[in-house]
């Protein structure tokens, strides 16, 4: 007979880790069944299907705490998860912020966000193949600069968290996810290039057609072909969404808890202050009903919430979770993320850029000469300085319009600076994942170049 991992299990669990001598504990359970196809001019190349059941505990012991986790669900092997993880929190150090949350902040009730959707439980390993392979042989035949490919895929994730605390919360919430990407390669003369592009949702009905997946990242291909270096200058920058959220994950670098309360991150005492442009308005939402990024509680069972992280250029909050809200002598975001083993940490809901009134096109045309920036190469960001350079490539811009490819080239600057420079943000947001973010127009940066 299968263990269920239900909340009444993992209560069992936090009472046994109570009497072995925890002062408190959490247990989390973790199901998932994961599937992934992988295509290749037409031809199935990789076909795998992974299901896995997880249990872990997390004992904290006067100040102390430690986390073991284990695949064992048998009567005997949460017995040594238990033990061992009570044994080793005696060892550790004291650390007097490694405290669960106080019964009045935890979620009373497991909001129902739409998260799962039985149109993805239910397709077949056939159907997926047919949506790799459609994307892919979009992409193919788009163009007939189109020669070859890297390949087209179709994964789906079937999910299952329970959580369970000795502070007085028990919830658990189940969800799906669903992702197409295709990577065609076009030719003209010598040159050779790859695009991307990709689309991932909780609903099938919200994901982009494997046809248009197809066509999108075939036309980013082909639109690199013929790219340049051009002239070191300063110059207007634009970044295209896909771009934007690119400087919006490292942002995030700069504002969570961890890098605030270590004093290693540029927004350190800045809360309150207009760090950024009146135009630049960022929010995590960890309760859009059907979000990639939404869930109805936090890894340490807070409910999630929508926190303005920035409004209209004021820095007005950061993300926390207890452990970090504690350090600051602030209140947690309910932005708690954990796996099965270790602390929680602090990670993003739906973290987003709030659209502005112009479109791409009416952004790109304003600048007389610049750098519109269609994909960002490497890693370049220093959160505790805020400086910035990373390679780039896409389009240059004359008289508001796209004239020739470019690529081989680096952007540089200061991210006080690039925030305050933000003059126009557009109203192309369309949420494909966690990030989100719309093309966004910088008064001036760096470009590294010939």
């Amino acid at each position: 007979m299968t263990t269920k991992l239900s909340t009444d299990l993992l209560s069992d669990i936090i009472q046994q880790a109570i009497k072995r001598g925890a002062t408190d504990a959490e247990a989390i359970a973790i199901e998932t069944t994961d599937f992934s196809v992988e295509v290749r001019l037409g031809e199935v190349e990789k076909l795998q299907e992974a299901a896995s059941r997880g249990l872990g505990v997390r004992v904290l012991y006067d100040g102390r705490q430690a986390s073991c986790s284990t695949s064992d669900i048998s009567p005997e092997g949460i017995e040594e998860l238990i033990a061992s993880a009570v044994e080793m929190a005696r060892w550790t150090s004291v650390d007097e912020s490694a405290v669960l949350p106080a019964r009045e902040e935890l979620a009373r009730e497991v909001a129902d966000l739409s998260l799962f959707d039985s149109a993805i439980a239910e397709l077949s390993p056939e159907r997926k193949i047919e949506m790799a392979r459609a994307a892919e042989a979009a992409a193919r035949n788009f163009d007939p600069r189109i020669i070859n490919s890297e390949g087209g895929s179709c994964s789906t994730t079937i999910g299952k968290i329970t959580l369970v605390t000795s502070a007085g919360f028990a919830g658990e919430y189940r969800g799906t996810l669903c992702g197409v990407v295709t990577a065609p390669i076009a030719k003209d003369g010598e040159q050779m290039q790859i695009g991307y592009w990709g689309d991932g949702q909780r609903f099938l009905a919200a994901l982009d057609s494997p046809e248009k997946i197809g066509q999108e990242a075939a036309r980013r291909a082909i639109r690199k072909l013929g790219g340049r270096k051009v002239a070191t200058r300063e110059v207007p920058i634009v970044f295209e969404f896909g771009a934007t959220e690119d400087l919006l994950g490292d942002f995030f670098e700069a504002v969570e808890g961890g890098a605030i309360f270590r004093r290693s991150s540029f927004l350190v005492g800045q809360l309150g202050e207009q760090i950024a442009s009146p135009l630049l308005t960022i929010v995590d939402d960890g309760t859009m009903r059907g979000a990639v990024g939404s869930k109805p509680f936090d890894g340490e069972g807070l409910p999630t919430r929508r926190t303005v992280v920035v409004e209209n250029g004021v820095l007005k909050s950061y993300l926390l979770n207890c452990y970090t809200a504690r350090k600051l002598n602030l209140s947690s975001t309910g932005n708690a993320s954990r796996g099965l083993t270790g602390a929680p940490g602090v990670g993003i809901s739906n973290f987003f850029i709030a659209p502005g009134v112009y479109s791409p096109e009416e952004i790109i045309a304003s600048v007389k000469d610049g750098f519109y920036v269609t994909e960002m190469i490497g890693f370049g960001f220093n959160p505790v300085t805020g400086d910035y350079s990373r390679g780039a490539a896409g389009w240059w811009i004359e008289d508001g319009k796209l004239t020739f490819p470019v690529e081989e080239v680096t952007v540089a600057g200061n991210f006080k600076d690039m925030l305050k420079g933000i003059e126009m943000v557009g109203n192309d947001l369309r949420f494909r994942g966690k990030l989100a973010a719309p093309t966004i127009k910088v008064d001036r940066m760096m470009i590294s170049g010939e």
